[in-house]
């Protein structure tokens, strides 16, 4: 593979330059950082039902000043604890040095950067051309990681449930893939699903830890549904430790493990300041990229099915793990010549996106679908579809 580095930075952030119209906003208005009384805390509030849990918690109206005063009565960790409780996404800002000697902390630090699990074995040879991706994954680093395997020939199909929305990143993440909605407490979406997953090569999921196995689909059963597929999975803050099955993003991952408290301390800043991009996501999701393309090959050259388990925890773990360092040099500043020739034909209007930073075997990428909104598509593969 060959890697652009300066194009791989940007593709850190938005990649999209829309023509005529704009994109929405990636956060909900009363997403933050705010003051508690003995420090700072981040709401994590663009899902409704986050939203809903934080704000029950606090007692108050959905407005930031009224959310800021609530906040100011609490403690940190009671408040933190109370929004996990009510089924929110909440972190606590903790410094680096708090972090390595918090339980998570530690569970987080020895856990591998990619858990590997053999799984079966399959004769199935490495291609990537045609190779089926069901796509059970959210904002922001799953999504990423089928983006760039849809870039490379994978048929990627995305499964939503009917109330999710992401709209603030859709026209980021859909690209190259086709987007179904199935519900799946419906007797007959889970049949769709079942057929779905059987005929799939790879599953690529970001729920959290515990949601597919309450839906009835853990890895015992999604193993008899499909046997030599490959599984790479994601979750926020590790599979091990008293924090494994907790809700997170990135933002609140960069809260927990002292990244924004680094980021304030090392400007002498008022408030938290955390990486200008949502690091964590984007390098984790192309970590699961790279694993599904080890998996194939694996599987090509011995027969072994592996599956893959990665976090952004431990991706942060990574990040940090070589000490802070001196930014030098001068911003990258975007050309003309960093956005890709052709015009997408979105799903919300016209426009650019930055060129690719990767070529793989000596192939550039080839997204065939426009991003789009959400549950425009059959819930079915290509064959299946032209069949019908």
């Amino acid at each position: 593979a060959a890697v652009d580095r300066r194009l791989a930075s940007m593709w850190f952030d938005r990649t999209l330059r829309p023509i005529g119209w704009e994109l929405p906003s990636a956060w909900d208005p009363i997403a933050g950082d705010y003051a508690a009384k003995d420090g700072w805390i981040r709401l994590h509030t663009n899902a409704p039902h986050h939203r809903d849990a934080a704000l029950s918690v606090l007692g108050c109206a959905a407005e930031r000043g009224e959310v800021t005063k609530a906040v100011a009565t609490w403690d940190k960790a009671a408040l933190e604890a109370a929004v996990v409780a009510a089924g929110g996404a909440v972190a606590a800002m903790h410094s680096m040095t708090e972090w390595a000697t918090h339980p998570q902390g530690k569970a987080v630090a020895a856990e591998p950067l990619i858990d590997w699990r053999e799984t079966g074995a399959s004769a199935a040879p490495f291609a990537m051309e045609g190779l089926r991706v069901l796509d059970l994954t959210r904002v922001l680093a799953g999504p990423v990681a089928t983006r760039f395997l849809a870039a490379y020939g994978a048929e990627v199909l995305r499964i939503d449930p009917p109330w999710w929305g992401e709209p603030g990143v859709e026209p980021e993440v859909t690209l190259g893939k086709r987007r179904a909605g199935l519900d799946l407490t419906r007797t007959e979406d889970r049949a769709t699903f079942e057929d779905l997953l059987k005929r799939a090569d790879v599953l690529v999921h970001g729920y959290r830890p515990g949601a597919l196995e309450g839906l009835g689909y853990g890895p015992e059963v999604r193993r008899r549904l499909a046997p030599g597929q490959i599984d790479v999975s994601l979750c926020a803050y590790g599979w091990t430790g008293p924090w494994a099955g907790r809700r997170g993003f990135d933002s609140l991952v960069q809260m927990s493990c002292g990244i924004a408290y680094e980021g304030m301390r090392r400007r002498s800043a008022a408030c938290p300041v955390p990486l200008p991009v949502q690091a964590l996501d984007h390098a984790t999701g192309y970590l699961m990229a790279a694993a599904v393309l080890r998996a194939l090959r694996l599987r090509q050259a011995s027969g072994r099915v592996v599956s893959a388990r990665l976090s952004l925890a431990r991706t942060g773990a990574l990040l940090v793990s070589g000490g802070a360092r001196d930014l030098t040099g001068a911003p990258i500043v975007e050309s003309a010549a960093d956005l890709a020739p052709q015009i997408e034909a979105t799903g919300w209007g016209p426009a650019r996106r930055l060129r690719f930073p990767v070529i793989l075997d000596g192939q550039p990428p080839r997204w065939t679908i426009p991003a789009g909104p959400l549950r425009v598509d059959a819930p079915c593969w290509r064959a299946a579809q032209t069949a019908g």
